[in-house]
């Protein structure tokens, strides 16, 4: 069973509360004692690359850089045409350039 702690912010200094409930929860996860206040912590968020995201972008920045795209050759299964696509391509499984694959969508 946890009690509340009080506990004093790397950044600022201030004392808050660790609450016997956060204990709990970070103690189910693995996760170490907070070292920094709520407000300190969401500010030091918001100072991150990519507004926050952390770690490379994350989901939903829109600019997570992977690199350049691996393409492996193949034939269009539709028309023939010699082409790439971003994916291994599976003997058996049709293959299609981006103008079949655009046109087979409907778009």
């Amino acid at each position: 069973m946890y009690t509340d702690k009080i506990l004093v912010c790397a950044d600022c200094g201030q004392q808050f509360v660790f609450t016997a409930s956060e204990q709990d929860f970070y103690a189910q996860r693995g996760f170490s004692e907070p070292k920094r206040c709520g407000p300190c912590r969401t500010a030091r968020k918001a100072a991150r690359p990519e507004g926050g995201a952390g770690r490379g972008g994350g989901y939903g920045s829109g600019e997570y850089d992977r690199g350049p795209r691996q393409m492996f050759p193949a034939t269009c299964s539709k028309c023939g045409r010699a082409t790439e696509v971003p994916f291994q391509p599976t003997t058996g499984k049709p293959v299609y350039c981006s103008d079949c694959f655009r046109s087979a969508r409907g778009n």
